[in-house]
């Protein structure tokens, strides 16, 4: 019986890790956000390849859907726009159809997994 009731904790941490990031709440303070994003206006500048979803269950996974939320509290990721390339953690493009969304740099993926809160 603990066997099975550790194997479902596990599955449902797991699940849980690949689903969260994509609710994400920009902050209008630099001290606030969890990362520093800039947009480029080129996709082959991009880190990652951002489509804005109109609604919330949309919004899965970590690869560039993102649901923007009112509230912090809502988030899973807090960010910030900065207005040069170097002050950015994660350059982004924002593009305009869903299938174009994703990773152009995997090796910054990490940083849309959020914060613990």
């Amino acid at each position: 019986m603990k066997h099975h009731r550790l194997t479902v904790i596990v599955l449902t941490l797991l699940c849980a890790a690949t689903v969260h990031a994509q609710k994400v709440y920009s902050t209008d303070h630099e001290y606030q956000a969890d990362v520093k994003v800039y947009v480029v206006d080129h996709e082959y500048q991009a880190d990652l390849l951002v489509y804005k979803e109109s609604h919330e269950y949309q919004a899965e996974g970590n690869k560039g859907r993102w649901y923007f939320v009112s509230h912090e509290y809502q988030a899973d990721v807090k960010i910030y726009f900065v207005d040069h390339e170097y002050q950015a953690d994660l350059k982004i493009c924002f593009v305009d159809h869903e299938y174009q969304a994703g990773w152009r740099e995997n090796k910054k993926k990490h940083l849309m997994y959020g914060k613990k809160k």
